[in-house]
């Protein structure tokens, strides 16, 4: 993929649609090979970061975006967060005794949680749409029609080595050509996962829209990074309080943390606890274990 892990902004000019573009490749490898997933699990989670992706860069915010999505089906959990600096992560949660690489609709009943989190205080806004038809692309377009009341086609695909995503958007305004945006979604509705998952950014949206005033901005890099830390588990420890950490200790030995999101595995020894309480300093170590 010519692309690599990037995400792009574009534009029609001299209208209210805007649309961006996103491949991913070793930023979801990095996540989808953490643990053992089936094929259609890893699919559907590459769709996920994808799409957690392209919402993020909607929105001009420092914090990050998560996508959480439940259900009673196959695939009982998806979770993608993208922050404001395009760090992605992501996870999945599934019954084996119920998955078939062929399933119409892996997620059944569910919704879809959309919430994002502000780094510069601590206010959160959340936003909830059912999952209809076991596809999340549908359940996006849904809650941005709901809940933002915005015009938004989505097209996802993943393979398990890459994912990739288009989002259109029609802002609010009024439009000097009032058949742009129709003509707009039908051009984007031709568009095939084959051609998202074999073809540059900018050849797909040069056969997709080559007779419309497209701008097409610079790529902007996407990658993995989690944002778990030793001194993070610290403070979840401080908020335990000491009677309860000491408990875990007498009972384990050591108190073990680990992080679903990169499998990353921390442990805290009686001293590590001690002076965890002892000071609001960071513990001393190494700051992982595998």
């Amino acid at each position: 993929m010519h692309d690599g892990d990037t995400l792009q902004r574009f534009l029609f000019e001299d209208s209210h649609v805007r649309g961006l573009f996103v491949h991913l490749n070793a930023s979801y490898t990095a996540v989808s090979d953490r643990y053992n997933y089936p094929a259609i699990v890893q699919q559907q989670l590459g769709e996920a970061l994808a799409a957690s992706t392209l919402l993020g860069a909607t929105i001009k915010f420092g914090g990050s975006l998560i996508m959480q999505l439940q259900s009673s089906g196959p695939i009982q959990l998806l979770v993608a967060q993208c922050n404001n600096e395009r760090h992605i992560r992501g996870l999945a949660r599934w019954q084996d005794e119920e998955l078939s690489a062929d399933m119409a609709n892996p997620f059944g009943q569910g919704r879809l949680v959309i919430t994002l989190d502000s780094s510069a205080s601590d206010e959160r806004y959340q936003g909830i749409v059912g999952i209809e038809g076991g596809r999340l692309n549908q359940a996006i377009e849904t809650y941005f029609t709901q809940s933002e009341q915005l015009q938004t086609r989505l097209w996802l695909a993943a393979d398990g080595q890459q994912a990739v995503g288009m989002l259109l958007q029609h802002m609010p305004g009024s439009e000097p050509d009032p058949d742009l945006w129709d003509r707009i979604e039908a051009l984007g509705a031709t568009l095939t996962p084959n051609e998202m998952l074999t073809l540059p950014t900018q050849t797909i949206l040069h056969r997709l829209f080559h007779e419309e005033d497209l701008r097409l901005f610079d790529a902007e890099p996407v990658s993995f990074r989690c944002s778990c830390s030793r001194d993070k588990i610290a403070t979840v420890l401080r908020t335990l309080g000491s009677t309860e950490a000491q408990e875990i200790l007498n009972e384990q030995g050591k108190i073990s943390v680990d992080c679903d999101f990169c499998n990353q595995h921390y442990h805290f020894d009686s001293i590590d606890v001690e002076q965890i309480f002892a000071t609001s300093a960071p513990p001393p170590g190494s700051d992982s274990s595998h």
